[in-house]
């Protein structure tokens, strides 16, 4: 059983959106601060925003100021991430990760459990 699940992802145009989903099947993400990152092909992982246990944001990737936010639902038990004013740089496999903790800290070292990843594509 895999503990943290993405979904959402899909092939949209340049200025599209998309929500990205977190879902938990086997942890309580009440709890953690839950983080969002994506990889592109050749490229490292990189961090893109994260979501303290009460709601706060933290974005940490500049690109996608102003254009990614997250929300949570502990009711639900998942996270989302709205993601508008896609372009082809968006491209990637997107991935959530819980943290170890209530608090965002911005360290890959935070996290232990990781979703499988998501793909969005970004293309005309």
């Amino acid at each position: 059983q895999v503990p943290l699940v993405e979904s959402g992802g899909d092939s949209v145009q340049p200025g599209g959106s998309l929500r990205l989903y977190c879902r938990a099947s086997s942890v309580s993400l009440e709890n953690y601060a839950i983080g969002w990152f994506r990889q592109a092909p050749g490229r490292e992982r990189e961090e893109i925003l994260c979501i303290n246990s009460d709601g706060g944001l933290s974005v940490s990737a500049g690109s996608v100021k102003g254009r990614f936010t997250a929300s949570r639902d502990n009711v639900r038990n998942m996270v989302s991430m709205e993601m508008h004013n896609l372009g082809p740089e968006d491209t990637a496999v997107y991935f959530c990760a819980n943290g170890r903790g209530r608090l965002c800290t911005g360290n890959f070292d935070h996290y232990n459990i990781w979703g499988q990843g998501t793909q969005v594509t970004i293309s005309a």
